[in-house]
């Protein structure tokens, strides 16, 4: 498994995550604010030289019953965008209910969610990466 780049695209701000090279552990980067697409991209591309990233891993903000609405689309496009930049292969993973678990498990480490949004998008781009590269069941 190459070293991996789990991505959490938001408009305003774009959480991260980043896999050891044999996708064992994810751990968390800092959240990135967005102003816009060109910028973002710039920015994360910087951050896969430097890391030696070999995948892209965008999370895809899927409806509830699994269709995709104008959030994952959106997500999808940044994705393809960052892919052709960067040269790197693209994996679009459902990230449904990632932000929910991730404000839930800030909440149990005594973190309150809503004073720290960019931690949200932090740890919800280390649980997606980490459903992507099947450590967590």
């Amino acid at each position: 498994m190459p070293c991996a780049l789990g991505i959490d695209f938001g408009e305003k701000r774009i959480g991260m995550a980043l896999s050891d090279p044999e996708g064992r552990v994810a751990v968390t980067l800092p959240t990135l604010d967005r102003t816009d697409d060109k910028s973002a991209i710039r920015a994360i591309a910087e951050i896969v030289e430097r890391e030696g990233v070999e995948l892209l891993v965008v999370g895809e903000p899927r409806n509830l019953d699994g269709s995709r609405g104008a959030a994952a689309e959106r997500a999808a496009g940044f994705g393809r965008k960052l892919a052709r930049a960067t040269g790197r292969p693209l994996r679009l993973v459902d990230e449904a209910l990632t932000s929910h678990e991730a404000e839930r498990r800030l909440r149990l480490a005594g973190v309150d969610p809503h004073q720290h949004p960019e931690r949200i998008d932090a740890l919800a781009a280390q649980l997606l990466l980490q459903e992507a590269l099947g450590l967590v069941e």
